[in-house]
């Protein structure tokens, strides 16, 4: 895999646009699908995703298309930037095209609704033995495609491939790590999502920001108990793909997760939130995988509770609050970090 290999990004939402913008800026041959493939034709004429990125000029070398074969024909690489509830099908649709030898890289973040798998597990199920790498970190698309400064981190099973990619990302201003821990980074940036909405809540009660921090800095302590339970490393989950992504998440006011926490917080009804939001709020489906998880390895993680409790409206955010605050008394850190 090399600059001169085309790269296909799947998926012309905000993410997906951003970073096939990224690459193209970079004179990486990109070719960008999605589904719509009158929205697609707009973007190679007006050089704008109108919905999703209205603000931002798109490279004049990056090409659109709605036919899947066309566009991981030949590709390097094939990057999936959909949402979650999508990435299954997506990829049923790419193991009919790719070649053996196309790798797979893919920035969603969630599992697979109602079984709980992990995305990695999904393409070894569908695609046995093809290189495949995970990119997470605390990134919002607008500032990605503004050419903010932004960190983020490839993690892959092989380390040759994780360091490839990272390379193929990495540039003036986007700089990539890499590492082998693709559970763990896919665990962090799917929890903070999660996190997010409580603290959003509090936000929208108003509740102060030592109540931020404190639900923060508690929510680390649940993705670290679940990722050690699951086998995830500590090092990851404390770096761009858990803390760090989990306190832009649960901070910035960009996050669709804070932004639903905030409106819920403020009394908004759920669908009302979602409506105005617009687009995917991951959270809501990966509430419920991280309490089958948490119930799976007999976890505590009381703030991921009460925020899937909300999100079905059986709690308001003022009750969960309330709950969260009655807990008995602690030691901040049990011998074994494993504990409730």
């Amino acid at each position: 895999m090399n600059e001169h290999t085309p790269v296909a990004v799947l998926g012309a939402g905000s993410w997906g646009t951003a970073l096939a913008g990224l690459l193209a800026h970079k004179g990486i041959r990109t070719r960008l699908w999605g589904r719509d493939a009158e929205a697609l034709a707009d973007m190679a004429t007006s050089r704008r995703n109108r919905r999703y990125l209205p603000d931002f000029e798109l490279p004049t070398n990056l090409v659109y298309s709605a036919d899947l074969g066309q566009a991981v024909d030949q590709a390097g690489l094939v990057l999936i930037a959909v949402p979650s509830y999508a990435f299954f099908n997506t990829l049923q649709q790419v193991a009919v095209y790719i070649r053996s030898n196309t790798g797979i890289a893919w920035a969603t973040k969630g599992f697979e609704p109602g079984s709980g798998r992990f995305l990695h597990e999904l393409v070894e199920s569908l695609l046995p033995g093809y290189l495949a790498a995970v990119i997470s970190g605390p990134s919002f698309a607008r500032e990605v495609a503004a050419g903010a400064p932004t960190a983020v981190t490839v993690n892959a099973s092989n380390a040759d491939f994780a360091l490839d990619v990272a390379r193929l990302l990495h540039g003036p201003t986007f700089r990539a790590y890499s590492g082998t821990d693709m559970l763990g980074a896919e665990l962090g940036g799917a929890m903070k999502n999660v996190l997010a909405v409580a603290t959003g809540a509090a936000d929208g009660m108003h509740l102060g920001l030592n109540a931020r921090a404190g639900l923060i800095t508690r929510g680390m302590n649940e993705m670290l108990r679940l990722g050690l339970a699951l086998g995830a490393r500590v090092e990851t989950l404390m770096g761009l793909a858990g803390l760090g992504d989990l306190v832009l998440t649960c901070t910035g006011d960009l996050s669709r997760n804070r932004q639903l926490g905030i409106a819920l917080g403020q009394g908004t009804p759920i669908q009302q939130a979602l409506t105005e939001i617009g687009q995917v709020v991951e959270s809501i489906l990966t509430a419920e995988e991280i309490g089958r998880l948490a119930e799976r390895h007999d976890l505590d993680l009381p703030i991921s509770l009460q925020v899937r409790a909300v999100l079905r409206g059986e709690l308001t955010p003022a009750e969960g609050m309330q709950q969260l605050l009655a807990r008995e008394q602690k030691a901040e850190y049990p011998h074994d970090l494993l504990t409730p």
